[in-house]
């Protein structure tokens, strides 16, 4: 989800995002946009689960925790509990600690930035527990969001001279200096902190209040290359952790999507948004029947104006564009909901961390093609699986 500080260098580092920076990405997503897009496309809801406040992750690439996190909020809302909005910057803080250690014990050949996974915070929450977004804020310098490219240069830094290792045996401290220099900017995190007038550790809280158990929440995707319905590790530069996914047919994908919006389960979503059928601005994304190269002048500036025919995928496409690179792990979202169009296309409701700045403040319509195709990976609640496929996995 390797910092951008133009949207040159965007592009440049397209894949290996979920790391973008915000501000950057959105300006370079948004060339084909349409000013009567929102008047073409008519949606109506079939499935609008509950979920909490659209966020903005500012100039941070850290949209697989608010993305994430923002899913865990969601989760506890169809547990029946009151939901609390947690802090994406928690997670994000001991991923960079713990992305750090990784990166020394590798001697510097793992990837770094602010990229993650969808199941670093699964992972962090399990390890480290949580805490509500208005006790760690992660601003600790004065301004109003996430603005990470000072502190991202300076913890660099520190880790190239760490793996050089001068002294030529490595000291014990420079975990100590590392962690700092992060604290410096984010703000140390609380051992205990009172909410609603009872005092918690981020452990505790993460037990008594949020009430998840990590067990239950399983991270999918769909290559031909690997055994169907077995675990695989995701070879995306994101996966610091190299944690292991199980693999299922494409088709799957949706299939597993809508069985859990049905039985009332969001899913957390990483994908590729880079494609020039992504519109922040216009809220849509889909599969034009014909590749944007090949488009007139006159296609590309109908791109949303309103609904379109698809391109028919297969998993064999879609296993080349995560070859060659045109797929690529860009970005984290949630999905919330389902829709369709005024002709009968079904859509997902995704929810973004950008803040409100689109057509539909905040949310976007996906089509089940672009879905299907552009998917990196996807994490859900086991009993959000069909009972089939779950068998098949072993869950």
């Amino acid at each position: 989800m390797k910092y951008t500080f133009s949207i040159l260098v965007a592009v440049l580092f397209v894949a290996t995002n979920l790391t973008f920076a915000q501000d950057n990405l959105v300006k370079s997503l948004d060339s084909n946009q349409s000013i009567n897009s929102k008047e073409k496309f008519k949606f109506t809801e079939i499935i609008n689960l509950e979920n909490t406040s659209i966020k903005s992750q500012g100039s941070s690439g850290t949209c697989w925790s608010y993305s994430t996190n923002s899913f865990l909020e969601s989760e506890m809302i169809k547990q029946g509990r009151k939901p609390v909005e947690l802090s994406p910057i928690f997670t994000a803080r001991y991923v960079y600690v713990e992305k750090g250690k990784n990166y020394v014990r590798m001697h510097g050949a793992v990837g770094l930035g602010d990229g993650g996974a969808l199941h670093d915070v699964i992972n962090m929450y399990r390890k480290y527990g949580t805490v509500p977004q208005s006790v760690y804020t992660g601003l600790n310098y004065g301004t109003t969001k996430n603005k990470f490219a000072e502190m991202a240069s300076i913890t660099t830094g520190i880790l190239e001279a760490v793996v050089k290792n001068p002294n030529e045996t490595l000291t014990p401290n420079w975990i100590n200096a590392y962690s700092g220099a992060i604290d410096a900017y984010l703000g140390k995190v609380p051992q205990s902190f009172t909410y609603e007038g009872k005092t918690y550790t981020p452990q505790s809280f993460a037990k008594e209040r949020v009430g998840i158990n990590p067990d239950d929440y399983v991270e999918i995707s769909s290559f031909t290359d690997y055994p169907y319905y077995k675990k695989f590790t995701l070879l995306v530069p994101d996966n610091w952790s190299f944690d292991q996914v199980y693999n299922v047919k494409m088709d799957d994908i949706t299939t597993i999507i809508d069985n859990a919006l049905k039985k009332g389960f969001t899913v957390a979503w990483a994908t590729d948004v880079s494609e020039k059928s992504f519109s922040w601005k216009n809220g849509v994304a889909y599969v034009p029947e014909t590749k944007y190269d090949d488009m007139t002048d006159q296609q590309k500036n109908e791109l949303f104006d309103g609904p379109k025919p698809e391109m028919t995928i297969t998993p064999e496409m879609r296993q080349q564009d995560f070859d060659n690179y045109t797929t690529t792990d860009d970005h984290g979202m949630h999905i919330v909901g389902l829709a369709k169009d005024q002709n009968g296309k079904e859509y997902y409701i995704v929810k973004n961390s950008w803040g409100l700045t689109n057509d539909y403040k905040g949310y976007l319509y996906v089509t089940k093609n672009f879905v299907k195709f552009k998917t990196t990976a996807f994490l859900l609640n086991k009993n959000g699986i069909p009972s089939g496929i779950r068998k098949e996995i072993g869950e």
